[in-house]
């Protein structure tokens, strides 16, 4: 049996593996798990063939489920926003979350997250999740001054929203009502097919008797990458254009893409190569359909760290540490370093999570493995690992050990802050003790005179392998999380650490150099003698490998190293009436700030547009693997490139390039542009003395939330009639405010020129006069005459201006 008298880890995992191949069914009830719970479980039930090894063990057991990283704050059951599928949460049925809940308990405070399966799409038709329900706003008898805002599912039927608003306005059953739903025309359409879903209804966000918003977007396309999806319908043939003269560029280019997406949106660039030998120059106009600007890059970021001392009366000190991006844990330590005074060298780096070692870091690790909510703990250690081949370093838990009511065997859950501690290769029982209690002495309250006498107090060794010994478990030893043994376990007096005796007893260890190893000062704080009784057992675990051998009465560790993991680990077990007694709980989580929390960089919390386009503008030299051959020198040389515009388009996509890639990482830059909603200013970016009006105005900007795994999609769009601004998120639509439009999740934008939206035909702009239409129109071009009679101009303003 596991932790609480829950299922063994075997049963566990595969019938939640089973489980989650449940298939979708419409209206079946799915529940949400968040994520980093669920492989906190995995690792426990050792769910992946890479996490077996630490099957089982309490360090890694997750505890009641906690979904509150879900969740808006102050409400219980609203979801925050953009939450992504496998990254954000895990998706369980019924059967899966109940088993959970029975195991495993929810956390206090929150509610299971419901929601129901719902038919997706207008042809062809597929199951889904409801994630994220929809909100209507519901009145009585257009009262918009009581106006109650209610999630429902897309499965629920109008008869709920009725049963839903009865209770809300106090209706009895026997009065007849009916319901309506308010368009934004403040025109109104009856509901009057009580069995009918919310979906079939074509109720989107928005309101029941309110300004709900029609149902005007299809889900059923699939979704994909933005930028292919906009190149493909854009570009037109493939473009062979290695012209030296604008004009020239711009007239074969023409002819070969003869079309109004030519003529809407492309326009042209200038390339200029230099050769760093011959200095032989290349120019070139290359068409674009769309502009890729380049965010500037932030090149370091902040990191919250706590440093804990060597000495063990000092509190953990709290650091904001500046380091390299693209970095290493040496570059952390180096900056701490600078900070503290204590060297690198002797820092070990570690990621504290739910009181366990979670990660105990490399120094050639890489700083993005470090995530913004992790709890980085920084530890000062006497000697470099490298220098110090005499000692090893344990990690160490805390726990608490109490027998289950009903049950024959103990829990144990971790309490505390977990520590590191220094231990010669080769050490008694009674040493190892001192050493622990030294490291403790911050944390522990000295017993009086009265209490070290009293029996009941004394807690007993666990018996290993049949007999009574020092606490450390020995090779193939199960995890300490659960035994089925009696606790009439062989006793032996435990020590307790006494405020009135400052003098060595005979029962007392010396401690010699090991004192200084672990920042102990024998004539500073407060002396902590070996008397009759202990405060706690402790028991060795290197996952089923053992590296410490037992010689009368000695822990010896192997020439084979113990390596300095998260997987090997100290636990010292106490009695809850122990750890009520001497344990200072809210000592051992004190910590000081140092004056580099209270400094508050002056860094640039958004970009301008502007500067994107200067980035992009920017000279630039070619890496070693893009070279340029040079037609003069006749080999690749790494070129100097300079891009510059000379002519924009009626309509300018632009693409922000949030997506960066590097040698060492992949990361989705969410740093905020801010670009005008109008007046776009271009004219001091093109080249073109002879360039046209270039002043644009914004309508519609495509958003992406998500990283590199998966995102999703929204959008918003100026509608043309009424110059209003909506929001489009799968198929619901919604009124939107110019506030809400530039957000760090905008990734497509659309300018639309002024010149082009009061009733000025789009054909004109970026064609050739009409004198010289002649020419072309022997060519096979078609004429902006011929095309506006063939095509109204009403036909094309949607397209254009939303």
């Amino acid at each position: 049996m596991a932790e609480g008298g829950a299922a063994d880890v075997e049963t566990q995992r595969g019938e939640i593996a089973t489980l989650l191949k449940t298939p979708l069914r419409r209206a079946d009830t799915w529940y949400l798990v968040d994520s980093r719970w669920f492989k906190q479980w995995k690792k426990y039930v050792g769910f992946d063939s890479w996490d077996k090894y630490q099957m089982g063990e309490q360090h890694v057991y997750p505890g009641p489920v906690d979904n509150s990283g879900l969740l808006t704050d102050g409400d219980v059951l609203g979801l925050k926003q953009h939450l992504i599928d496998e990254l954000d949460y895990i998706l369980l049925p019924a059967d899966g979350w109940n088993k959970l809940l029975s195991w495993y308990g929810l956390s206090p405070g929150q509610e299971p997250i419901a929601r129901k399966v719902v038919e997706q799409g207008m042809f062809v038709k597929h199951c889904k999740v409801e994630v994220y329900l929809t909100e209507l706003k519901l009145c009585e008898d257009s009262n918009m001054e009581n106006v109650v805002t209610r999630r429902f599912s897309k499965a629920d039927t109008i008869d709920s929203i009725e049963q839903e608003m009865r209770k809300l306005f106090s209706i009895p059953d026997e009065k007849e009502t009916r319901l309506w739903n308010r368009y934004m025309s403040n025109t109104f359409e009856p509901l009057n097919k009580p069995d009918s879903t919310i979906q079939d209804a074509g109720l989107y966000q928005g309101q029941v008797r309110g300004t709900p918003v029609h149902h005007c977007w299809s889900d059923h396309f699939p979704k994909c990458n933005l930028c292919e999806n906009m190149k493909s319908l854009t570009l037109g043939s493939p473009l062979d254009l290695l012209q030296v003269v604008a004009e020239e560029a711009w007239e074969s280019h023409i002819k070969r893409n003869d079309s109004i997406i030519v003529d809407i949106f492309h326009g042209l660039f200038k390339s200029t190569l230099v050769c760093p030998v011959c200095s032989k120059i290349s120019v070139t106009f290359d068409p674009f359909c769309y502009l890729t600007l380049p965010l500037p890059m932030k090149k370091e970021r902040t990191l919250e760290v706590y440093l804990v001392w060597l000495d063990p009366l000092a509190k953990p000190t709290q650091y904001k540490l500046t380091v390299p991006k693209v970095g290493s844990i040496s570059d952390l330590c180096a900056s701490l370093s600078a900070l503290s005074g204590v060297p690198a060298e002797k820092m070990i780096v570690t990621d504290i999570y739910n009181h366990r070692f979670h990660r105990i870091f490399a120094s050639n690790e890489n700083l993005s493995s470090i995530m913004e909510r992790d709890d980085i703990y920084v530890f000062e250690v006497a000697v470099s690992r490298l220098e110090d081949t005499e000692h090893v370093l344990i990690p160490v838990h805390l726990r608490e050990k109490y027998k289950q009511s009903g049950f024959n065997h103990t829990s144990t859950p971790l309490f505390g802050q977990p520590f590191l501690l220094s231990v010669p290769r080769s050490v008694s029982e009674d040493k190892l003790y001192n050493l622990l209690l030294l490291r403790l002495c911050r944390f522990i309250r000295p017993a009086a005179e009265d209490e070290e006498s009293q029996e009941t107090l004394s807690p007993k060794h666990p018996s290993i392998n049949g007999s009574a010994t020092n606490g450390v478990m020995e090779e193939g030893s199960p995890s300490e999380m659960e035994t089925d043994e009696p606790d009439d376990e062989s006793s032996q007096d435990q020590e307790l650490p006494s405020e009135n005796d400052n003098s060595p007893s005979e029962d007392s260890v010396g401690l010699g150099d090991n004192e200084l190893e672990n920042g102990v000062d024998p004539g500073k704080g407060p002396t902590l003698t070996a008397q009759k009784k202990r405060l706690f057992t402790f028991q060795f675990n290197n996952m089923g490998k053992s590296d410490a051998n037992f010689l009368k009465g000695e822990i010896r560790f192997d020439e084979d190293h113990m390596r300095l993991s998260d997987r090997c680990y100290l636990s010292l077990d106490w009695e809850p009436e122990m750890k009520r007694r001497y344990f200072k709980e809210a000592v051992a989580e004190d910590f000081d700030k140092h004056e580099s929390m209270e400094y508050k960089p002056q860094k640039k919390s958004f970009f301008k547009l502007k500067d994107c386009i200067e980035l992009f503008t920017t000279k630039e030299k070619l890496g070693a693997d893009d070279p340029w051959y040079c037609p003069h020198c006749k080999q690749h040389q790494q070129a100097t490139k300079k891009l510059d515009l000379w002519s924009v388009p009626p309509v300018l996509v632009v693409h922000l390039k949030r997506f960066s890639y590097s040698r060492y990482m992949r990361d989705k830059l969410d740093s905020l542009v801010d670009f005008p909603l109008r007046d776009l200013d271009m004219s001091e970016f093109l080249i073109n003395p002879n360039a046209g009006p270039c002043r644009y105005d914004l309508i519609a900007v495509s958003n992406h939330y998500g990283g590199m795994g998966g995102g999703h999609y929204t959008a918003f769009a100026k509608n043309k009639e009424d110059q209003k601004w909506y929001s489009f998120d799968d198929s619901s639509v919604s009124p939107s405010s110019e506030e809400q439009i530039v957000s760090k999740a905008a990734y497509v934008l659309f300018y639309q020129r002024q010149d082009t939206v009061k009733g000025t035909g789009y054909f004109s702009l970026d064609r050739q006069a009409p004198d010289e239409d002649e020419d072309r129109a022997s060519a096979g071009a078609q004429s902006e005459e011929d095309l506006n009679d063939n095509q109204p101009e009403e036909e094309l303003g949607p397209s254009l201006s939303l």
